[in-house]
């Protein structure tokens, strides 16, 4: 059976939901980096961005 590679782990902490949508923290746990997020959206890219450049180092 082969095995998978995983992308990214991320950690995500909703800190409190305003305005319809979420803030908080998101810890990407293989490079130890954490970062703020103001909106659901703006978590998305984050991910995204970080996923993004794993694929380009690769």
């Amino acid at each position: 059976m082969e095995k998978k590679k995983i992308a990214g782990r991320f950690v995500i902490q909703i800190d409190r939901c305003e305005n319809a949508t979420w803030q908080g923290s998101i810890l990407w746990t293989e490079k130890n980096v954490t970062q703020q997020f103001r909106s659901a959206l703006e978590l998305i890219k984050l991910v995204d961005s970080a996923l993004r450049n794993t694929k380009q180092n690769s």
